[in-house]
């Protein structure tokens, strides 16, 4: 038994999960990052005790804490070097943890630990070399090489999302410009939209269902109206299906996956995007590299951090 932690910019998730994957219990608190490294560590401690508390009283014994974050982590170090949705630059977070726990602590990237849990427990289950690209605010992902989590020399492997695929209106965090994460994300969905309806004023369903507010725009609402017909939301939509598979062409020129899953909150549309992938892919010479691949949607949804963190336990004693 382990406890998976996925400790984001928004929520900190906890879940107690069994060595096969299954998700037992769950819980939340926000994070509040503005609140500064020590106080979002007092809540990682506070919700792993909760958690703890609802062990079940069977004979089974807590191996190991996991812990998914939204950063990079030096090779060999364990210590978070930089997190931007954190605002944490080398903070000693598993040692502040162990110090509390007489247990193991495990800590990785949050989109590299969901990687593992469909390595171990998911949609990857069974693949040699096979990649999960999330898409949610940004785009991350983990790469799995030889049967392994593939971290680079430095642990910052994997950083899909700051692939460079073309020249964008804006900048992306990183500073730089063209990331893919800046046109196939949520985000990137929202800002091409709002930037089409403000710049052009051109018709659209999208403001009768926000009822004029675009404060109100989300990704799921864009790809609602493109699945409706709705000619704006579907120029949005073919822009970021055509940077997408720009980005999965590139990764296929250099890994070779047997597999690749879609996870994160945009994907959940599921069998839509799929489609406008394959349909992209088959009607463009330049993607060719990518036919005959399989792409599928990732099993795992929102469990996938929480469970990844907690493999880490199982995986780093293999």
């Amino acid at each position: 038994m382990y406890i998976g932690i996925d400790l984001g910019g928004t929520n900190i998730a906890a879940g107690l999960v069994t060595d096969n994957g299954e998700l037992k219990f769950q819980s939340s608190l926000p994070t509040k990052p503005e609140r500064g490294s020590e106080d979002v560590i007092k809540d990682v401690i506070r919700i792993i005790k909760i958690t703890v508390s609802n062990i079940p009283d069977n004979g089974e014994e807590l191996s190991g804490i996991g812990i998914g974050i939204p950063g990079y982590i030096i090779s060999n170090t364990d210590n978070l070097v930089y997190c931007v949705n954190l605002g944490w630059e080398n903070v000693d977070l598993k040692r502040n943890i162990e110090r509390e726990f007489d247990l193991p602590v495990y800590i990785e990237n949050d989109a590299k630990a969901a990687a593992l849990a469909e390595f171990m427990v998911g949609s990857l289950k069974g693949t040699r070399n096979s990649l999960l690209i999330t898409l949610g605010t940004g785009v991350g992902g983990g790469i799995i090489v030889n049967g392994q989590l593939y971290r680079g020399a430095n642990g910052e492997a994997s950083e899909i999302g700051h692939m460079i695929v073309g020249e964008n209106f804006y900048n992306c965090n990183c500073g730089k410009n063209g990331c893919l994460e800046t046109f196939a994300s949520a985000t990137a969905l929202i800002k091409y939209t709002k930037k089409l309806i403000n710049d052009n004023n051109e018709d659209t369903i999208i403001m009768d269902r926000l009822k004029g507010n675009l404060d109100l725009l989300e990704a799921k609402v864009i790809i609602e109206c493109a699945q409706q017909g709705d000619a704006l939301s579907l120029k949005v939509v073919d822009r970021f299906i055509h940077y997408l598979v720009i980005g999965i062409s590139n990764l296929v020129n250099i890994l070779d996956p047997e597999l690749i899953a879609l996870g994160g909150g945009v994907s959940k549309s599921g069998g839509y995007l799929l489609e406008l992938i394959d349909r992209n892919i088959a009607s463009n010479d330049s993607f060719r590299n990518v036919r005959n691949r399989r792409i599928i949607t990732a099993a795992l949804g929102n469990e996938a951090g929480i469970v990844g963190a907690a493999m880490l336990c199982k995986y780093m004693n293999l």
